[in-house]
């Protein structure tokens, strides 16, 4: 008798255990095979979000606990005509119900080539589009009016709005002799129509201040910013170009062009004079480099790294690339994440590229062109809307292969973060992960799984990702 009970038993068991939790067998097995896959903590801060500070009017801008978007709000060769800023302007509703919170804009004074340059040979920065000189009264953007009237919108939407300023170099001066070359140099910036911040050739490079600085510019008059004269005008006086684009025009912050011609103290100089939010385009993917500017500019920058990586990973189909070094893992509050901008745009499978930015630290950034003519809006929104509210807290990434990244943001604050899947093979992927909640249902916010998974005690539970695309879970509340 007690030798049948026994037999009963071990049958009982033996069945009970084939089916108690497949999926907890599945979990014990997976962990005795994938020893690679442990977690990797990747940064290391106190989980606040990104900031970009409250620009010109304390407490008007409003962040989600992920901290904040940006929207890139040109691209080259804008239609030609003065009505971009009234364009952007009848975005910013939408813009704003959607999370983005800033909007960059192009260089908005008056260049050499008037009403039909991008703004990056800058002649005159006090003529927002309200002087007759270059040929014509308005930039190819529009006019000075339409200009603030999209800066005043942008405000009442609660949105930050950056100048690109381009100070390295400037063209549209008139022939003067010049001492320093033996040559006439096109340096004369005399009769500008303002009237603020006239230059001439020892303004420029070479000058009595030396031959040149760190790097030119196609050919343009450089800048020389070791004059006092041009230091006084760029960031120093009341009237100073940066004083007058923030306290008269608006503007909230800054992205500085081509930094690479100049040293990173003008930006800190600036920075420290004027204020704002700061960004710097330094073309480099040498973290190193990016870092060392950043630190030294007292400014973000704009990380190269992480783009080039995203392109090997999503084109190339190497996901493992993406436990490189980039700048968000080096100081993610002084990253400015991006897919395309104005001037480069490699990355091809674009959509697993915004699930990365948009689920890692860094303050990402959107192009103007994916957002409103190539990429599906409402996915984007999805991501911006997973960003602002659940892209919270240090990032741990969990898996990678050549096909799949599996990665934990770890929560701040009370809220619970999330955990982001993204699958670059032509089959649905599923994993256990491990994650930092127990015993809690979750669910995938991008609607691309239709699973509603509860953790385990021990906080492991699977997931999956859709080919070609990209999951993203949190807490189901």
């Amino acid at each position: 008798m007690k030798k049948t009970h026994f037999l009963v038993s071990m049958l009982a068991l033996a069945f009970f255990s084939s089916c108690r939790s497949g999926d907890e067998n599945d979990n014990e097995n997976l962990r005795d095979q994938e020893v690679h896959a442990k977690t990797v903590n990747v940064t290391n801060h106190d989980g606040r979000p990104f900031s970009t500070g409250n620009g010109s009017a304390v407490g008007k801008f409003v962040s989600g606990p992920g901290g904040g978007v940006l929207m890139q709000g040109f691209y080259w060769d804008v239609p030609e005509g003065g009505n971009w800023w009234t364009t952007v302007k009848d975005k910013l509703t939408a813009w704003s119900d959607s999370g983005i919170s800033a909007v960059w804009l192009p260089p908005a004074s008056k260049a050499q080539n008037g009403a039909y340059s991008m703004g990056y040979d800058p002649t005159d920065y006090y003529d927002f589009g309200n002087f007759n000189q270059n040929g014509s009264v308005e930039t190819r953007f529009g006019s000075r009016t339409e200009l603030e009237a999209l800066i005043t919108k942008a405000h009442a939407e609660n949105m930050q709005v950056y100048a690109d300023i381009v100070i390295n170099h400037n063209s549209g001066g008139q022939s003067q002799a010049n001492p320093f070359t033996g040559t006439n140099t096109w340096t004369d910036f005399s009769g500008i129509a303002s009237g603020k911040f006239q230059r001439s050739y020892n303004d420029f490079y070479k000058n009595s201040y030396g031959n040149n600085d760190e790097g030119a510019f196609g050919g343009f008059p450089d800048l020389c910013h070791a004059n006092p004269y041009v230091q006084d005008w760029l960031w120093g006086r009341d009237d100073s170009v940066g004083k007058y684009y923030k306290n008269v025009m608006k503007f909230d912050g800054w992205r500085f062009d081509y930094v690479k011609g100049f040293g990173p103290w003008v930006v800190n100089s600036w920075n420290s004079n004027v204020g704002g939010f700061s960004i710097g385009e330094l073309w480099d993917s040498n973290v190193n480099t990016l870092e060392w500017w950043a630190n030294n500019a007292n400014s973000s920058v704009f990380d190269f790294a992480a783009y080039y990586k995203m392109d090997e990973a999503f084109d190339n189909g190497n996901l493992n690339v993406l436990n490189d070094d980039m700048m968000w893992k080096r100081n993610p509050y002084k990253a400015v994440t991006f897919v395309a901008n104005h001037d480069t745009d490699i990355i091809n499978n674009k959509m697993p590229a915004y699930a990365y930015i948009l689920t890692h630290e860094g303050y990402p950034t959107i192009f103007y062109r994916d957002y409103e003519e190539w990429l599906n809006k409402e996915r984007l929104n999805n991501l911006i809307w997973i960003h602002n509210n659940k892209a919270t807290g240090t990032t741990s990434i969990l898996y990678t292969d050549n096909d799949e990244y599996i990665a934990r943001r770890n929560g701040y604050n009370g809220n619970p973060g999330l955990v982001v899947y993204i699958n670059n093979s032509s089959s649905w992927q599923e994993r256990w992960v491990e994650t930092n909640w127990s015993s809690q249902q979750i669910k995938d916010f991008t609607g691309n799984s239709g699973w509603y998974p509860t953790t385990q005690g021990d906080k492991w539970v699977k997931i999956q990702a859709p080919p070609n695309s990209y999951s993203i879970w949190s807490l189901n509340q």
